[in-house]
Parts: C-alpha cells; sequence; structure tokens
C-alpha cells in the first residue's frame, strides 16, 4: 500500500478551508493528472485522470465516495478504481492555528489488487508523496485566492 501526507498552512480562518474542501466541485480540477469529473450526487462522483506509467500514457477512472464529513474540520472520502483494480481513501483535515491560520493536511492512500498489483504498487509508491503534496498546496492556494 502506498501511503501520503502533506500538512500546509493556509492563511484563512477554519471554515474558509472547509467551505472549498468539503465541495468536490471546488477542487477536482487541482488533482494532478485530472481530466474530467461528473458528480452523481453530493457524495459521490466519477473522476478521469491522465498519467504516465513509464513510457505508457493511460487513462484511470476513479469513483470517490466521501464516507465522512466531520464539519468544520475534516473530509474523508474512498477511491475505488473503475478501469484498475484498487482501492484507497483519503482525507483532508484542517486545525486552527489561530483567527485566521488554518494547518491543512491532505492524505492519500492507495493499494492495488489482482494481477497488475505487482507493477502498480511501486508505481503508486513512487508517485503518491509528489500528488499528495502537489494537491494540498494547489488547494491551499486557491483558498488563499478566493479570499484575497
Amino acid at each position: 500500500m502506498a501511503t501520503a501526507s502533506h500538512t500546509t498552512t493556509v492563511k484563512q480562518n477554519q471554515q474558509d478551508v472547509w467551505s472549498f474542501v468539503s465541495d468536490m466541485e471546488k477542487w477536482a480540477k487541482l488533482v494532478p493528472g485530472y481530466r474530467q469529473h461528473e458528480m452523481m450526487n453530493e457524495k459521490q462522483s466519477k473522476w478521469t485522470f491522465a498519467g504516465n506509467v513509464g513510457i505508457l500514457k493511460k487513462s484511470v477512472e476513479v469513483q470517490i465516495d466521501i464516507t465522512n464529513w466531520q464539519e468544520p474540520s475534516k473530509i474523508e472520502f474512498d477511491l475505488t478504481g473503475l478501469t484498475d483494480k484498487f482501492t484507497g481513501s483519503g482525507y483532508f483535515e484542517a486545525k486552527v492555528i489561530d483567527e485566521q491560520t488554518t494547518e491543512m493536511t491532505g492524505h492519500l492512500e492507495i493499494k492495488a489488487g489482482g494481477i497488475a498489483s505487482a507493477v502498480l504498487n511501486p508505481i503508486f509508491s513512487a508517485v503518491l508523496p509528489k500528488a499528495t503534496t502537489m494537491l494540498t498546496e494547489r488547494v491551499a492556494n486557491k483558498i488563499q485566492a478566493i479570499h484575497a
């Protein structure tokens, strides 16, 4: 299983961070490799990503299910591969530093299954830390830009 977390400081209050991360529509396009997404309902969506696996370009479809909203501090979700056998989970967590500063953590973990797991798990382990850092920083920057 590949696991990665990234924590950053957002120069906005916890409620502003919550209002952004609790709505997938607001941050979907910030995910590295994003191509498109479709909201099924407020807790479920299907996303398409494109990425390079060695010399191959690959498109991957993923179902995202929100599993827990803990307003105003944490949103948790599960990932299910629709085109490839993998599962995972993640969350955004916002902790108050002061009235105008929030510590935000993005966390992802993914595990490949099936025949391709021996190939995919090392790839996930290699790319997940960078992707988690990029996503968390992009979300933080977007929140700060909206409220600047």
